[in-house]
């Protein structure tokens, strides 16, 4: 299972663009732009979330769902979804490409834009993540870490 994160915009929906990834036989996770820290927040989730299928640890019962169980940093599959799932009228999106090399999002007048990983002040303040020596990407990647203990 290879992963790859980009960020997108464009107008397609949701659902073409879901519909898109799936007929070139991968899978895609779509999320709000604003609850990512980087790139490494979202790779990270997907390989503990790989990981917890592997074990048998897992929590839902699709490896997408616990993605975004991870990447959320929530114990609750309903929470996580809420949280995560991309705004509407906003046509932008954080994508984790699931065994998809070349995303081909000009079939789908999408465009690659990987600032939407970029974190601010705000946005971090938005997640949660505070200000200090530590970078806001390395804070997401200790709270995708930390979904393991709340799943004991």
């Amino acid at each position: 299972m290879e992963f790859q994160a980009i960020g997108i915009r464009g107008n397609a929906s949701f659902d073409e663009i879901v519909s898109h990834f799936t007929s070139m036989g991968g899978d895609v996770v779509l999320m709000d732009p604003a609850m990512v820290a980087g790139k490494d927040h979202v790779i990270c989730a997907a390989n503990h979330a790989k990981r917890s299928f592997d074990e048998g640890t897992n929590r839902s019962k699709t490896i997408l769902t616990e993605i975004i169980l991870y990447a959320a940093w929530e114990r609750q599959i309903s929470k996580a979804l809420s949280k995560m799932k991309p705004k509407a009228g906003r046509n932008e999106y954080i994508a984790l490409l699931v065994d998809i090399d070349d995303p081909k999002l000009d079939e789908i007048g999408m465009e690659r834009d990987d600032s939407l990983f970029d974190t601010d002040d705000s946005k971090a303040e938005a997640l949660g993540l505070h200000k200090g020596s530590v970078p806001y990407e390395d804070q997401a990647v200790e709270n995708v870490a930390m979904v393991e203990l709340l799943k004991v």
